[in-house]
């Protein structure tokens, strides 16, 4: 992952801002709303529910009928193609979002009808318990003595890992329950993945068994309330939406408290006082020059002249002045170079909330174009840092150029349009192949067979473990507080701040008023912290690669982490266990397990090392959970290989 995101301010006078804000929050944020409700009333809606995915060019006829109303008028060309894409990438993580909650919500269903008691399954088929765990032993031993599956086993087995075979052997349970229509074979195989597809002789609770189906009856009413959730609706700047639900709420009786918790939680949320984003995913719509104070600005395709100063961090600084050189480079060569080498990948213009007032005695300190922030997001690829990292890239994209030059020369005759484009694209070839002039620095080199495993929990958010994968040798463990050295104060100091806000929300709540209480900049600071460390130790031990967990096995791991800890404390006493937890969750920190890897994978960008991804053990220290993750990260590696 060698893609990374850089941000700085933008300074313009105060005539550029103001049309900037009109723009974005009367014409372009508008449109977006507009185009939200619009493809979700379109008529073949539920069939790109049920497929989970937008079909590419829905937006765009909605977009062009809309520009010719009066309201969306008048926007650049960039703004109208910003909005089409902001749109489509709303709609396609919703709609996966949306797909993946009905898979689990089918998984589950079809889990709980299968789900019996011991005593059910007895009466379902007509046999005793003895018959239905001698048949249960009989399956177990038919499919792990399958020539496939032995195979299987003993490739798992050299790998050390016990959950993926058993997760192998619960997906065949499942196929074979579903192929078979004999009663006691159906009630052999419920038996044995209820029970860990293991035959045990202890007799079943009948209340943990009647907690453990309601629980999942939980699972799928919570989930079916999130598939019956809003679709995206935008962004409400003029608070037109929070009046209505205000005057329905002073006028009407709810006719459920379901309906009066959603008016309480709409008038309690929090609407976004800034416009929409505006996208500008060319290369060539951001023009960088230098004014004559020698400060670096930037112009945007489609706003005319409207010049902005940039104000960055000294960290940043030289990111902007390569965009800069690309540039000009380009410009003085005439031709010689291609845009496809820049540095810069593509740029959003965004407003930064603040809460200030505007510029001292200014008769407007009110507006919102001097109240908020202009913000430029940059994203870039780091690799076009070097010269080596260059000459990479341009290899990738000449194979991408040739390989589509030998499509277009396999049609045989081409009309005029595509012989222009088989043009079009020699000539980027040519240019492809003449990088631009940058400085050399030899591209890391670690030893793949060297990898830094990062194991995520609960009571220790981070442990790393430098492993030698090919002997099965751990070469050094990190702690978090061997990780975040004399930075370690601030872990204590974000753990205070977390409880003193948590006891605020909560103060809050009971008051019903709104709260937006955040620790969110020292938390990101550690995670910088970490990661930074984290590169630190893979290149002093010339790791290959560092492995982090799936972040979705996360919760699962720390939930696990969790109950075992009560399980300990409380032995027996499952109220206790509960009440342990509950205040275990309460008193220990809270960590934002994704930022802390979009963290690691930024730097390990900067640095040029591959990051890979694993599902984490759920039992196990922390230090054996971070070896586990690589070694198991190099065999798959081998295995694809």
């Amino acid at each position: 992952m060698s893609i990374i995101t850089i941000q700085c301010r933008l300074v313009a006078s105060e005539s550029t801002r103001h049309y900037l804000w009109q723009i974005m929050s009367e014409k372009n944020t508008p449109l977006v709303n507009e185009l939200l409700k619009q493809v979700g009333k379109h008529a073949d809606f539920e069939k790109w529910l049920q497929a989970g995915k937008l079909p590419p060019g829905v937006v765009r006829p909605v977009c062009n009928s809309l520009a010719n109303q009066e309201c969306f008028a008048d926007q650049p060309k960039r703004f109208y193609k910003s909005a089409i894409e902001l749109t489509e990438y709303i709609y396609k993580s919703w709609l996966a979002l949306q797909q993946r909650r009905q898979k689990q919500v089918d998984g589950k269903t079809r889990w709980l009808s299968m789900l019996k008691s011991d005593a059910e399954l007895v009466e379902i088929s007509g046999c005793s318990l003895e018959n239905i765990r001698a048949k249960a032993l009989e399956i177990l031993v038919r499919i792990t003595t399958h020539p496939s599956n032995q195979q299987q086993q003993k490739k798992k087995s050299k790998k050390g890992s016990n959950s993926k075979a058993s997760s192998k052997l619960s997906t065949t349970l499942f196929e074979t329950y579903d192929q078979t229509e004999d009663k006691l074979e159906r009630s052999a195989i419920t038996y044995l993945l209820k029970n860990n597809c293991q035959v045990t002789e202890e007799e079943e609770d009948e209340k943990k068994f009647a907690l453990r189906r309601r629980k999942k009856e939980k699972e799928i009413e919570r989930l079916k309330e999130q598939l019956a959730s809003r679709m995206p609706h935008g962004r409400d700047l003029t608070g037109e939406q929070w009046l209505q639900t205000l005057l329905i709420a002073t006028t009407t009786v709810p006719q459920s408290e379901e309906e009066a918790h959603s008016w309480q939680s709409s008038l309690l949320k929090k609407a976004s006082s800034i416009p929409f984003p505006v996208q500008f995913t060319s290369k060539e719509d951001l023009i960088w020059s230098k004014n004559q104070n020698g400060r670096i600005c930037v112009k945007f395709s489609g706003l005319g002249e409207h010049i902005f100063e940039v104000y960055c961090d000294r960290r940043q600084l030289h990111w902007f002045q390569r965009f800069l050189e690309d540039q000009q480079i380009k410009r003085s060569g005439k031709d010689q170079y291609s845009s496809g080498l820049f540095t810069l990948c593509s740029g959003r213009l965004a407003w930064q909330e603040n809460e200030g007032t505007g510029v001292r005695g200014s008769a407007a300190t009110a507006a919102p174009w001097n109240v908020h922030r202009l913000t430029l997001y940059c994203s870039l690829d780091t690799r076009l840092w070097t010269i080596e990292g260059t000459e990479t890239v341009s290899q990738d994209k000449a194979a991408e150029v040739a390989k589509e030059l030998t499509k277009m020369q396999d049609k045989g005759d081409l009309n005029p349009n595509q012989q222009n484009y088989v043009k079009r694209l020699s000539s980027t070839l040519t240019k492809i192949n003449n990088p631009y002039p940058r400085p050399s620095k030899p591209l890391y080199q670690g030893q793949t067979s060297i990898l830094v495993g990062v194991s995520l929990g609960l009571e220790k958010p981070a442990t790393a473990a430098v492993v030698d994968a090919s002997t099965n040798t751990v070469l050094a463990y990190r702690s978090l507080k061997q990780l975040l050295g004399k930075n370690y104060k601030l872990l204590n100091r974000q753990r205070q701040q977390q409880q003193r806000n948590a006891h605020e929300r909560h103060k809050a709540q009971k008051r019903s008023t709104p709260n937006q209480l955040s620790e969110s900049e020292l938390g990101k600071h550690l995670d910088n912290l970490l990661a930074k460390s984290i590169i630190t130790l893979a290149q002093t031990y010339q790791a290959g690669s560092i492995v982090v967990p799936n972040i979705k096995n996360v919760r699962e791991v720390i939930h696990s982490e969790i109950e075992a800890k009560a399980e300990n404390k409380c032995p027996n006493f499952k109220e206790g266990q509960q009440k342990y937890a509950k205040q275990y969750r309460q008193n220990m920190h809270r960590w934002s397990y994704s930022r802390l890897i979009d963290c690691i994978h930024t730097q390990a960008a900067k640095a040029k090392i591959p990051v890979e991804q694993g599902p984490q053990p759920i039992r196990g220290s922390p230090q054996e959970k971070a070896r586990s993750l690589a070694i198991a990260a190099y065999h798959s590696r081998q295995n694809k290989s």
